[in-house]
């Protein structure tokens, strides 16, 4: 099994990123596709929009958005094949997950990966 990993869209490309996959559900603002460098963009293991809007990156929410984002991903099949694919993927070379939260500790990307590594 290959690392998993994480970075900001805004973040410097690397070869070292692997297999790069944006996990959110709408585009970085001011980054351009050609320059993202991303492999495959999985829409549908991001949060649901009203999630993701009730949520609104407020860290005192992120207790409560961490357990209906675990929620969503245990109970949406189109979640749970999203992550089948992300674990599929880590078979074959490091996969970083691309996100354009600001926030680097309270966002969603550190729910996937805890819950990606709590199900292997």
């Amino acid at each position: 099994m290959y690392p998993l990993k994480k970075k900001r869209a805004y973040d410097t490309v690397a070869k070292n990123d692997g297999f790069r996959i944006l996990v959110d559900r709408i585009w970085p603002r001011g980054v351009k596709k050609e320059d993202a460098k991303i492999d495959f963009w999985l829409k549908d293991v991001a949060p649901s929009t009203p999630l993701r809007k009730w949520f609104s990156h407020d860290p005192e929410k992120f207790a409560e958005f961490k357990r209906r984002y675990t929620g969503e991903l245990n109970n949406d099949t189109e979640k749970q094949a999203a992550v089948q694919e992300i674990k599929d993927r880590l078979h074959e070379k490091t996969v970083t997950l691309i996100y354009g939260a600001k926030d680097e500790t309270n966002n969603h990307v550190n729910v996937l990966i805890d819950y990606i590594e709590e199900k292997n």
